[in-house]
């Protein structure tokens, strides 16, 4: 799929639609910014607030405006497995590159009941296919020996690891070098990519690199070369904006700090609503640090 920084793009929106040309400025930043991938609809792109008709529109557009420069991976997760596997056939139909699937919300579902589900849409989607476990978001831990049978359908290609268990993190990887060394384990938390990478990871599916492509792809490239003290250093310089993003759920506080270099409105769909003023203040004083307020 890619090995560095993925972007989990934001999906702006103006006056209640999807604001296109906005769209359009973000996409290209990013690919200027030397991002590896994007990942289009998935948590930070409030993908649960879209229609099954601007979905499909949205995935359209992405994958055009790109135009193969990087790989385009599209968020396809739901709560229902026969949702899951159509929303992903969808977007595997259009053109993505790959689907990014998270684990079921809301059903909480057993460690066998994960692996029938990412097994059954694996087989029916017969596309590249990240995992995605996000505990916090969800209620629903997968753990690293369902990952590691899952490993096992050569079309889970990786897993996206938000689980903050940085222990979990390491041990998965040190079992997937026996069993599939090619599978991808990228960090789904910002402040923890640097360790991750460090520890035999492939790479970030980021917010912050919204804000700073190019900064954050350069810190990821630089640890995965082994330039360990050049992407120290960046690490520590970011960290601050890396924690405050999440200072309210993802996707408010970097639509409000994109909103606030002026690349897009700052604006939300419900039940999400703009960051409260003490945020704001927080994320201003991270944006100055790191020099992005003229």
């Amino acid at each position: 799929m890619f090995r560095g920084t993925g972007t989990a793009l934001v999906t702006p929106f103006k006056d209640g639609a999807i604001d296109y040309p906005c769209w359009e400025k973000l996409i290209e930043r990013q690919i200027e910014g030397g991002v590896e991938a994007l990942i289009v609809l998935g948590t930070t792109g409030q993908a649960a607030t879209l229609s099954r008709p601007e979905r499909d529109e949205a995935v359209r557009f992405a994958l055009s405006r790109v135009s193969g420069r990087v790989p385009v991976i599209i968020g396809t997760g739901t709560n229902c497995t026969a949702s899951t596997i159509e929303l992903s056939q969808s977007a595997l139909e259009l053109g993505a590159d790959g689907i990014l699937v998270v684990t079921p919300f809301y059903n909480k579902p057993t460690q066998d009941g994960l692996f029938e589900h990412f097994a059954a849409v694996a087989r029916a989607a017969r596309g590249k296919i990240i995992l995605y476990n996000v505990p916090g978001r969800t209620g629903c831990n997968m753990s690293p020996a369902t990952v590691l049978r899952l490993a096992t359908i050569e079309n889970i290609v990786g897993v996206k690891e938000a689980s903050g268990n940085q222990f979990a993190c390491d041990d998965l990887i040190r079992r997937l070098r026996v069993v599939r060394p090619d599978f991808k384990v990228f960090s789904g938390n910002d402040d923890q990519a640097f360790h991750l990478v460090c520890s035999g990871g492939d790479g970030v599916i980021s917010v912050l690199s919204n804000l700073m492509p190019r900064e954050t792809s350069d810190m990821i490239r630089a640890a995965l070369a082994g330039r360990l003290e050049e992407a120290r250093d960046m690490h520590l310089k970011l960290l601050p904006l890396m924690k405050d993003l999440f200072v309210e759920s993802n996707p408010i506080p970097v639509t409000y700090t994109l909103a606030r270099l002026g690349l897009c409105k700052n604006e939300l769909r419900l039940p999400l609503v703009p960051a409260a003023k003490a945020s704001e203040m927080l994320l201003d004083a991270d944006l100055a640090e790191q020099d992005l307020l003229s």
